[in-house]
């Protein structure tokens, strides 16, 4: 069984790698969770809802800085195999402050500035720098 947030985070990189501007992933509310945040922090220009019942996607249009990608690296922390959980006091910084980790907390999903912030802890989905 394939893990759909690892294969969301593989499919951008990989259009980003031939300067796609706009990609399709099938949907799901944490993968929609999870786009509405990183157009809020930019890396994304738009999202998009497609489709009705079973043929549901999210198109997403990529941003670039030129002809460079603005998200230049992703992880995926947290993995079906081995989940990794942070209390709001052990949320890391992700490459010195440049880049942003995803949570899954009790109040929703946010970045961990926000978790920091709200004193909130929960599993560690991804990293984007």
């Amino acid at each position: 069984m394939i893990d759909p947030i690892a294969d969301m985070l593989n499919r951008i990189k990989t259009a980003q790698a031939v300067n796609k501007d706009t990609l399709e992933v099938p949907f799901s509310a944490i993968k929609y969770a999870i786009a509405k945040i990183l157009e809020r922090k930019g890396f994304v220009k738009s999202i998009d809802f497609k489709g009705k019942r079973t043929k549901k996607t999210i198109e997403i249009r990529l941003a670039y800085k030129g002809k460079e990608a603005k998200i230049t690296g992703l992880r995926r922390v947290s993995k079906p195999g081995q989940r990794k959980y942070a209390s709001s006091i052990d949320i890391a910084r992700v490459r010195g402050g440049q880049g942003f980790a995803i949570l899954s907390t009790s109040k929703g999903l946010m970045t961990d500035s926000e978790a920091r912030k709200g004193k909130v802890g929960g599993e560690i989905l991804c990293e984007l720098w």
